[in-house]
């Protein structure tokens, strides 16, 4: 069996069944793995997908100060832009272009640690990138982890049911997964280490890293706004952190075909440019399926890409040495044949 068929912790109700079909789970199925899969009394190694719910749990008391005693408009609009905008095309940058997908390259570990935390810590790397090649191996297939196909609450809850690491690993399918996250500078787990708590950032570390992150951008907002922006940013943190998890179910047509002639070029799964992502986040997701590695995924005029954006500065200053721009191959493999086929007909 290749290493993209098992490096993911298989589901209870699996992959596919026995003629090789998607096997689509029902709600309490899906609801019972979820709540199975983060009960460390359990197993301890349920340690990380629950650490990632929790840090959403956090953020309740701080949305509800802000909505009941803090609100106004001028925090709205904060609460907006930090959501959507900071937080959104942060996630593009890091998790996706970058420790998933090794786009660009930092000049140095300070730039790579700055980027890192520019915004409130909310995702776990691990989980995020190895899944991720995961996606990319089998889009719209069985062992997608968030195959739209299956229904919103499958790809909801994917973070939990699907996406962790497999806890039984080989030495050697451990050691691949290390090469997959080395060059992100989260420090691995030794192999003893992983068998232990079935993950390759070690629980101490990730903690202190959390702590040190939250606590960072506690202090700046309280030193800018006081309490009332940081109810409102750390608050705006938490629902960006829910509303990602439903990106995957539109990103790919909500597991129907609805792509668009013109606009989405890539054929080969379900996945869809759509202009809202886009614009706050850099997220043209048909582009990016075409060209994954590429540190630019807008590649039309209207495409705004304000995860390139910042790339491309952060080049121009020195501290991205070298990235990968695909915008050149997009144009001369699919969008000038489009154009010059339709002056054909």
């Amino acid at each position: 069996m290749a290493f993209i068929d098992h490096v993911l912790q298989v589901p209870s109700y699996g992959w596919k069944d026995e003629t090789g079909k998607l096997i689509k789970p029902g709600i309490n199925q899906i609801f019972s793995e979820f709540f199975s899969r983060l009960n460390v009394f359990k197993d301890r190694k349920n340690w990380l997908p629950l650490m990632s719910w929790l840090k959403v749990l956090c953020m309740v008391p701080f949305l509800l100060l802000f909505i009941v005693t803090f609100f106004s408009l001028p925090l709205l609009v904060a609460a907006f832009v930090y959501s959507m905008l900071i937080m959104g095309t942060h996630g593009t940058i890091w998790h996706h272009r970058y420790c998933t997908h090794r786009a660009y390259k930092f000049r140095n570990k300070f730039w790579r640690f700055v980027t890192q935390n520019l915004t409130i810590s909310m995702i776990p790397e691990e989980i995020y990138v190895i899944s991720h090649h995961v996606h990319h191996a089998k889009s719209d297939q069985p062992g997608d982890p968030y195959n739209a196909q299956a229904g919103f609450l499958y790809c909801f809850l994917a973070d939990v049911n699907h996406q962790p690491i497999a806890k039984d690993l080989s030495e050697a399918d451990y050691n691949r997964v290390k090469l997959l996250m080395k060059h992100t500078g989260i420090t691995a787990n030794t192999y003893p280490q992983y068998q232990k708590w079935g993950s390759y950032v070690n629980p101490l570390r990730a903690l202190a890293t959390w702590a040190l992150n939250w606590s960072f951008w506690f202090l700046a907002f309280y030193l800018i706004g006081g309490f009332p922006l940081v109810c409102c940013l750390f608050g705006a943190a938490g629902f960006w952190a829910v509303g990602v998890r439903t990106f995957n179910y539109e990103g790919h047509g909500k597991g129907e075909n609805v792509q668009v002639t013109g606009v989405d070029f890539n054929t080969k799964d379900n996945s869809v440019n759509q202009i809202w992502p886009g614009l706050v986040a850099g997220e043209w997701h048909n582009n990016h399926h075409l060209f994954p590695k590429s540190a630019r995924s807008g590649f039309k005029p209207y495409q705004i890409d304000l995860a390139w954006y910042y790339i491309k500065f952060m080049s121009m200053m020195g501290a991205v040495s070298s990235y990968r721009d695909s915008k050149k191959d997009f144009l001369e493999q699919y969008h000038l044949p489009y154009l010059e086929s339709k002056r054909k007909v």
